[in-house]
């Protein structure tokens, strides 16, 4: 393995993605204050356009304060399954320049290119190449950071953004930190802030003069981990995309829901979607999960792990109502419902979703679930609902009218 100082490393980070993503699809969106995250007054922001962020709105700001700061802005629900799309597109671009890619979310991923630079030349020119293709292909504008670390990659990359590339070059990692506020550090928190305040430290470069044992003798192990970080020093190397430990999809509804039938129904439409996400990662899952946040935001979360992997709908709903039972569901009104299939493995290994609906043959449950993802995926998640969910749109749709 290269030495950290001979490592060249680009954090790259989609600009404002989910909300780029709808003035993409939309273009008479462009130049408007775009707010990803419900079109109601319920949940959080997941996104804005730079447009929107000047009245400051930004991430998990709760949709209601943003409509106070924004009134004017266009607000958006989230469209996952569209965003993890051109999110596939975006990674396989990263992939073309090294295997080594880190994925951290949809929208953003750690690329070391150190063995890439013999053939495709130096680290700034592959991050300017990726800007550039990502923007021909897509029409998308990416911001890039360049070092010799992961750490001071990232940092890089948020400071010029939309649409900027920063390269810190080998050596200069201390001097680049050196007059950035401390909050730029990765686990440096408000609390933390503070307590450095206390003892005359404002900037990176502040903290990197006070004594290590000062610093340990104050903070612990995270005393060692901040003086290393404002020398620059980060010995983690770029791990690539590990399979995903669990699949799951979780609701915040616009208003508090108490009564037992609408939650199941919820219960059931998340199920649809979480069902369906695993047989296209051609995955089941043993533990089933759900998570429940009251109106008072106390959250519970119940699981149970079953004899056999499953991935149909149906069996994750009958285990997802027996979890509901060991809830106040019903009892008292909640305002967020989830859940989430974990011990994933692969349906070829796991004998094809062994729990397919009890009384079915499996082949012909599994060629069922074939056709219902089928006919989803061509004509949209809403083309073909279980019968209970159809008097749920009915009555969502009577209600907007």
């Amino acid at each position: 393995m290269s030495s950290p100082t001979s490592r060249r490393i680009i954090h790259l980070d989609m600009d404002a993605f989910y909300a780029s993503v709808e003035i993409l699809d939309n273009p008479a969106l462009q130049g408007l204050a775009v707010v990803v995250g419900g079109s109601g007054n319920r949940g959080v922001v997941c996104a804005a356009s730079y447009e929107a962020r000047k009245f400051g709105v930004h991430s998990a700001l709760p949709i209601l304060t943003a409509r106070k700061l924004c009134p004017h802005g266009v607000f958006l629900p989230v469209r996952m399954a569209r965003y993890q799309e051109i999110s596939a597109q975006i990674m396989e671009i990263f992939l073309r320049f090294t295997p080594l890619v880190e994925p951290l979310s949809l929208d953003e991923a750690f690329l070391d290119v150190t063995a890439s630079q013999s053939l495709m030349g130096k680290a700034e020119d592959i991050a300017r190449e990726i800007k550039t293709l990502v923007r021909e292909t897509l029409g998308l504008t990416v911001s890039a950071g360049v070092a010799s670390t992961k750490l001071v990659a990232k940092i890089a990359s948020d400071l010029n953004k939309p649409d900027g590339l920063i390269i810190v070059p080998e050596g200069m990692e201390e001097e680049f930190l050196e007059p950035l506020p401390i909050g730029r550090l990765w686990g440096v928190g408000r609390t933390t802030r503070e307590a450095l305040a206390m003892i005359g430290v404002k900037n990176i470069g502040d903290l990197s003069h006070i004594p290590l044992a000062m610093l340990t003798a104050k903070f612990g192990k995270g005393g060692l981990l901040m003086h290393e970080s404002a020398k620059g020093i980060d010995l983690r190397p770029v791990e690539p995309r590990q399979d995903a430990k669990s699949i799951g999809h979780e609701e915040t509804f616009t208003k508090d829901l108490r009564d037992k039938k609408k939650i199941e129904q919820e219960l059931l439409a998340l199920c649809c979607k979480v069902g369906k996400r695993a047989r296209s990662h051609g995955v089941a899952g043993r533990t089933v999960s759900i998570k429940v946040k009251y109106s008072d935001f106390v959250q519970v979360t119940r699981s149970l792990t079953l004899s056999a992997p499953v991935a149909d709908d149906k069996s994750l709903y009958q285990t997802g109502q027996l979890l509901l039972a060991k809830t106040e569901v019903g009892i008292r009104p909640i305002r967020l419902l989830g859940i989430s299939l974990a011990n994933l493995t692969p349906t070829e290994a796991s004998g094809q979703l062994s729990l397919f609906a009890q009384g079915l043959d499996k082949t012909k449950g599994r060629l069922l679930y074939e056709a219902i993802d089928t006919i989803s995926n061509r004509y949209g998640c809403g083309a073909i609902i279980p019968a209970t969910l159809v008097k749920k749109k009915q009555g969502n749709q009577g209600e907007q009218d």
